[in-house]
């Protein structure tokens, strides 16, 4: 990746709770980047910080359309699925659960994992319950 090192500080900054600074940054590299994979990356971290269900839609995906390495696919369909959920729309949101769930055995042992595994149980569970609210475990909370 080309601007790993600002894609890194873009959303160390986004983390650490200066999301506007972190969304301009990101945005800049969307601009500038012509490589796919980068771009899924970008769009991936700026979803998080949208302040807006349908703008964070919008851009997972986009993260989405630029995949190019499927490791991406079960965080993706897991956004996209919590996406669908609190837009209170049943029917995609299990369509993209369904399609993470069918991609957890290909996550690694450790942290990572645990969140997306993590991730869909709480996804499944609010989406089950018909709860729309945005859930303390997504990272764009």
């Amino acid at each position: 990746m080309e601007h790993l090192e600002q894609l890194t500080a873009a959303v160390e900054r986004g983390r650490t709770g200066d999301r506007a600074a972190a969304r301009h940054d990101l945005g800049s590299l969307w601009e500038e980047s012509t490589d796919l994979q980068e771009r899924c990356a970008i769009a991936h971290y700026l979803a998080d910080l949208q302040d807006d269900v349908h703008a964070e839609l919008r851009w997972d995906l986009r993260a989405l359309e630029c995949v190019q390495d499927d490791g991406w696919l079960p965080s993706l369909h897991l956004n996209l699925a919590d996406d669908y959920r609190r837009l209170a729309q049943p029917g995609p949101a299990n369509e993209h659960l369904e399609a993470a769930r069918s991609r957890l055995s290909e996550l690694p042992e450790g942290a990572y994992g645990e969140v997306i595994r993590a991730g869909v149980g709480h996804v499944a569970d609010a989406l089950k319950a018909g709860n729309v609210r945005p859930l303390e475990s997504s990272p764009s909370s």
